[in-house]
């Protein structure tokens, strides 16, 4: 009985598809450079604009992390968050898993990968590692940039909190990696819906936008308040739930049951993924 050792000595599964080549090439992409830019631009805007517009203020007498973005560094960094959570940030995660398999197959150099051989579970598990990998240092990037942005802008210095009382500046800067890490973990819904899209379609664009069409409308069902308790079980409707980190004492309770959502969600999108494009015929 022939193996596939047999016909190709020396050949290991495990060796294919290196994640240092995987993500060279998509280091290279030309989006790769333009999402880069994008977020590391966003805190140039916000200091530009608190600069033309002077001091900001709340609206409708609400009370947000925006009345206190000019006070601190760390007070820029959790504004660029703030302002970007919802929306900013999902784009890049989608982006990166989204056009993983998809853009092999736009390029029909999938079917080249497999036959290199590629096994198709490491190829995937390379793919995803990859842009999971790249989705947690664009959500490194934003608040690292603000940071220093701010730090220059506004000085270094406790972080001010909306509803009064301050953290040191250490603690800051930890409660802020606490919350890049939650906003990470929230996001793997967005992440494993895209993979799982970019697993069935050619089209990198249609898994893209189908992943951040489908966040839209989970933050539009969010706001439906006559859902009642229904809105539980919607991502969205923890995606701030790591405000309660930014308070002089820290609440776990719904980070715990939005990390928890969105992980089961993600799991099961993965497995559907997995199990999908391991029986798929590949032509492209």
């Amino acid at each position: 009985m022939s193996t596939l050792s047999q016909v190709a000595p020396g050949y290991r599964a495990r060796h294919t598809l290196p994640l240092r080549v995987e993500a060279v090439r998509q280091l290279r992409r030309r989006r790769t450079l333009v999402m880069a830019v994008v977020l590391t631009a966003l805190p140039f805007v916000l200091v530009a604009a608190f600069a033309i517009g002077g001091t900001p203020e709340g609206r409708d007498d609400r009370i947000s992390l925006m009345d206190t973005a000019t006070a601190s560094g760390a007070n820029l960094a959790a504004t660029a968050l703030f302002v970007s959570a919802a929306f900013l940030l999902v784009v890049p995660v989608a982006l990166f898993c989204g056009d993983t398999v998809a853009a092999e197959a736009n390029w029909s150099s999938l079917r080249y990968l497999l036959a290199a051989p590629v096994p198709r579970t490491r190829l995937l598990v390379s793919k995803l590692a990859v842009a999971l990998g790249f989705s947690s240092a664009a959500m490194v990037l934003l608040p690292l940039v603000a940071l220093a942005v701010g730090t220059a802008a506004y000085g270094w210095g406790p972080l001010r909190l909306p509803t009064g009382g301050e953290l040191p500046a250490g603690d800051a800067v930890l409660r802020l990696a606490l919350v890049v890490l939650y906003i990470f973990l929230s996001q793997l819904v967005t992440a494993a819906l895209a993979f799982w899209l970019s697993t069935v379609t050619d089209a990198p664009l249609g898994a893209v936008g189908g992943a951040v069409g489908l966040t839209i409308v989970g933050n539009v069902l969010d706001a439906v308040t006559a859902l009642g308790s229904w809105r539980d079980f919607l991502p969205a409707h923890w995606q701030f739930a790591w405000a309660d980190a930014l308070q002089p004492h820290m609440e776990w309770g719904g980070m715990v049951k939005g990390v928890s959502v969105s992980a089961a969600y993600a799991l099961v999108l993965f497995a559907l993924a997995f199990r999908g494009f391991g029986r798929k015929d590949v032509v492209s």
